[in-house]
């Protein structure tokens, strides 16, 4: 089954799959197989009991279903069963959303430009954590305004806007330099600064971005384009809690016009 694995993880990158997923999923199979040369349907639900987590649970079962799927399109005859394989629900706990008013209230617990600069980045462009460790001086378009994220979470490039407020406090942040890292900061350095500052996680901005952008008008195409994401499904996970608020905004919008 190893070779089966590797092609799969093969063609789900080819197909441009998030790294993370594929890696997570190839991780998972080749387990089961590690347990159970040719798994049968039982073997392989007791294999994703053996943990408590119900996201783990679902995980291994996503990643069972996935690579069946697979099989059966490419006519390789295994894990026929695939689609009898359960997935655990997991419960969608309220998740922190950075508001308007908690990115104001930010913007006075701030002294520093590099701080200042952070603080705008997040709110306007939604980047990921590790997206604006990696940002670099010569990646900011200071004419059009956007930044180049050369590295994404599903390894294609892509670009994201960026606020007049946030290029200003680039500006003053960066003074003269042309080159080198935008903050001088990796992922876990953020973060505690972040948590140093009293402010929300990176994630919670990244929400926070999502959902101010739909409810100022931006599509919902041009959200995902910013933010990375190959489908809807991350703009829905993201703005869930507040879909009915959102709709209302924008059937009022159209009313006025």
């Amino acid at each position: 089954m190893k070779h089966l694995v590797e092609e799969f993880t093969a063609d789900w990158l080819l197909a441009q799959r998030a790294k993370t997923t594929v890696r997570m999923y190839s991780s998972y199979l080749v387990n089961l197989f590690a347990l159970h040369e040719d798994p049968t349907f039982v073997q392989t639900k007791q294999w994703i009991g053996l943990t408590d987590s119900p996201s783990v649970r679902r995980k291994k079962g996503q990643a069972v279903r996935a690579f069946g799927k697979w099989a059966q399109l490419n006519g390789i005859d295994v894990f026929s069963w695939w689609k009898a394989i359960p997935v655990a629900k997991e419960g969608m706990s309220p998740q922190l959303t950075v508001t308007e008013e908690m990115y104001a209230a930010a913007k006075t617990k701030v002294s520093t430009p590099r701080d200042q600069a952070l603080i705008e980045v997040l709110w306007s462009s939604g980047l990921r954590r590790s997206e604006i460790a990696r940002l670099n001086v010569e990646d900011i378009n200071f004419a059009e305004s956007f930044l180049v994220i050369r590295q994404a979470k599903t390894g294609n490039p892509r670009i994201a806007p960026i606020s007049p407020m946030a290029r200003r406090a680039l500006i003053k942040h960066l003074g003269k330099r042309t080159v080198g890292s935008v903050f001088k900061l990796n992922s876990n350095s953020i973060r505690i600064r972040l948590r140093r500052l009293g402010l929300p996680s990176a994630h919670a901005w990244r929400r926070g971005w999502a959902v101010h952008s739909l409810r100022n008008g931006v599509s919902e195409t041009s959200v995902r384009a910013a933010a990375g994401w190959a489908s809807g499904a991350m703009v829905a996970r993201y703005t869930r809690a507040l879909s009915g608020e959102l709709a209302v905004e924008e059937f009022q919008r159209s009313w006025v016009h």
